[in-house]
């Protein structure tokens, strides 16, 4: 199956680290390159932002899906291909997930450690086999990991959880680890 959309969950910050900044332009260059869609929240901020503009520079598509309430707070990427804009966070992450082929997490705060966990759990429950890949950028997520490892040795979670996710140290691994699990 070819690889033609991904759902990018991350920050509407920019992080303290430049380097999140500048990986996330990279990777969205890269999804260009690639002809692999950007499915994301919608906002024009941070590194959420970052990766849009970063498509859309190299003439790729991007698809911003965000809920009403949110338009204002995070300010809505209007220069995108395809604006969505839904009534609930519900509908927005349901129509992220239809609209995509896998799932990728770069660096970003609560609301993007809960989507990562929501579609972590819903592979864990069988409700899809989409690849899940956390991009552990300069060990931004290593607390994360260290948590999942934490609940699988717990007892709360069988190991074989570990399949339903990869972990990469740089974004140029991304796109191949997704296509290499479709």
């Amino acid at each position: 199956m070819k690889l033609t959309s991904l759902c990018v969950y991350c920050g509407s910050s920019t992080g303290k680290d430049p380097l999140f900044m500048a990986e996330a332009e990279r990777f969205g260059h890269m999804m260009a390159r690639s002809n692999v869609e950007l499915v994301y929240g919608g906002g024009g901020v941070g590194v959420m932002g970052a990766v849009a503009r970063a498509v859309l520079a190299k003439d790729g598509k991007v698809t911003g899906i965000i809920p009403k309430f949110l338009t204002e707070i995070e300010v809505e990427f209007k220069e995108v291909t395809e604006l969505i804009v839904t009534e609930s966070m519900h509908a927005r992450k349901q129509l992220m997930f239809e609209r995509s082929q896998g799932f990728v997490a770069l660096p970003g705060g609560v609301g993007t450690v809960e989507e990562t966990i929501e579609m972590l759990t819903w592979a864990q429950l069988g409700r899809h086999s989409y690849p899940i890949v956390i991009a552990n950028i300069n060990g931004f997520w290593d607390p994360l990991i260290e948590l999942l490892d934490h609940i699988i040795k717990a007892g709360f979670a069988r190991s074989d959880i570990r399949r339903i996710y990869s972990v990469v140290d740089r974004v140029e691994d991304i796109i191949p680890r997704v296509e290499a699990s479709l």
